[in-house]
């Protein structure tokens, strides 16, 4: 393995640092009661105490000892996570104090760290418009770090997206079921039945992240705006309202067909503002899960 930058050795320290203060003091219980584990398993057998479901009295062990006891189970704690997170051109765009992609990056140590501190494993695949790199599931506080690096120090062979190409490896390459985190704006077409698919196999929730000045230019003047994917540059007077309208137009029609396949894909969601509070819409994501069990 190469040497990593010491730029990028601060970062993901600093990063470790932050996210798992977060996970011991907040996350602690809301992610272990929000997701299912892969069954119950037999545990031991106790004696029965008025209020017991009678469905678990052991009649053999009943007889043999002339006392009733019953089967007592416990689930089975463990899942796998994957961590799925888009490092496309469109990534890059920021409008506040961190880009979209370092939002997804902060995301991603947040859920996988909560997923060791669970003692869960936890896999990693980046993705733009192909399948850019990926990491099986594995457990452990250095595992996780590994996974930190790689997201930060990762450079995309392209800046395109292709979500469907994503959903499209996963099942392949993962035979276990497991909770999948899709982090990534989205801002893809025809990702919908592919998705959809994924779902039906794995615990699928898409990560949202938006920056409100995609939709919302600022009157910036004459600026020159590049096209994160493409590389295309065009010269835009943002101080005149109507191209400013006719811009929040064009970006809100197509977040409503981001959402609507979204809706069609039939999967949890949770909406994170890249400039705003990311912590709070998880753990409102982990409490109505566990409301839902």
């Amino acid at each position: 393995m190469h040497q990593l930058p010491d730029a990028i050795l601060k970062k993901v320290k600093l990063l470790e640092i932050s996210t798992r203060k977060l996970v011991n003091n907040v996350f602690a219980g809301e992610y272990h009661t929000a997701f299912k584990g892969q069954g119950m398993t037999f545990s031991e057998f106790r004696e029965y105490v008025p209020g017991d479901d009678v469905r678990t009295i052991s009649w053999p062990v009943t007889a043999r000892t002339g006392k009733t006891y019953i089967k007592k189970f416990d689930e089975e704690r463990e899942l796998t996570m994957m961590l799925l997170v888009d490092i496309s051109g469109s990534s890059d765009f920021g409008s506040g104090e961190n880009f979209k992609g370092e939002v997804m990056t902060h995301l991603a140590a947040l859920l996988a760290f909560s997923a060791a501190r669970n003692k869960d494993q936890v896999g990693l695949l980046l993705f733009s418009d192909q399948v850019e790199h990926f990491v099986p599931p594995a457990k452990g506080q250095g595992h996780v770090r590994r996974l930190l690096r790689d997201l930060y120090y990762h450079q995309p062979k392209s800046r395109g997206t292709k979500l469907s190409t994503a959903f499209q490896y996963l099942p392949g390459i993962l035979k276990k079921r497991a909770v999948v985190f899709i982090i990534s704006d989205f801002f893809d077409d025809g990702f919908d039945q592919s998705l959809r698919v994924l779902g039906r196999r794995h615990d699928v929730v898409a990560v949202v992240v938006n920056d409100r000045a995609e939709v919302d230019l600022p009157d910036l003047g004459v600026v020159d705006l590049q096209d994160a994917e493409t590389g295309e540059i065009i010269s835009v007077d943002t101080s005149s309202a109507g191209f400013r309208q006719h811009w929040k137009q064009t970006r809100q029609e197509l977040s409503q067909k981001r959402d609507r396949m979204l809706r069609q894909a039939q999967v949890d969601r949770i909406d994170i503002d890249a400039n705003g509070e990311y912590v709070d819409p998880l753990i409102q994501f982990f409490k109505m899960r566990h409301r839902r069990r």
